[in-house]
């Protein structure tokens, strides 16, 4: 029973090497040629796997994106921006989920970006993978916005659903990329400069 156990560990073990690796691959293809489309040959050649062991760990070239796009949220620092953004306090947990999401677009700016390009030419790759982060994000923004109502934070004018509709824009990628990029303001500057947008323009 020990040996069966160690070896379904072992063989476990060797499933998440090689799912890592084609992962790492795609990151790799995307900062390197964010101008091509990603091939699946080239990024089984470069994880060193066969063409149809990508289709048996993803099941699909979409499935590749989705497992993409949730990996780069798990590196990014998902879990700490939703706990920041569950603090009792919905003031104080505006300003961690809007810091979180920064910092998350931040560790990756560069794979996001292309993906944000080629999520327009390849919809049904790439496009379904950004859709449904997208459609989480709102959602929670959503939730947010009914949690600064609730508390009574937000300004007598400001209905639940404004105020989720400034969040999604001000927490999108291309908000954190005109700051970050093209005023090439600090990650903490960005952070704070979008907070202070949002407080000025929702809560009381």
């Amino acid at each position: 029973m020990a040996t069966r156990k160690y070896e379904q560990r072992l063989r476990a073990e060797a499933a998440e090497e090689t799912r890592r690796r084609i992962l790492d691959a795609v990151y790799r293809r995307l900062r390197e040629v964010p101008s091509e489309p990603v091939s699946i040959d080239r990024i089984a050649r470069m994880a060193r796997v066969a063409r149809p062991t990508v289709y048996l760990v993803f099941g699909s070239r979409a499935g590749l994106f989705d497992a993409v796009g949730a990996d780069l949220l798990d590196r990014g620092g998902f879990d700490r921006m939703l706990e920041a953004a569950a603090h009792p306090d919905a003031r104080e947990a505006l300003r961690g989920a809007i810091r979180g999401v920064v910092k998350m677009y931040a560790a990756h700016r560069d794979v996001l970006r292309v993906l944000s390009s080629m999520a327009l030419l390849d919809a049904a790759a790439v496009g379904g993978a950004t859709e449904r982060l997208e459609r989480r994000r709102a959602s929670g923004m959503a939730h947010l916005a009914r949690r600064l109502a609730d508390q009574e934070t937000l300004r007598a004018d400001v209905t639940a659903d404004q105020a989720a509709d400034l969040l999604w824009l001000l927490t999108g990628f291309d908000s954190f990329d005109l700051l970050y990029t093209g005023r090439r303001l600090p990650i903490e500057k960005t952070a704070t400069t979008l907070i202070d947008t949002a407080e000025r323009s929702l809560c009381r």
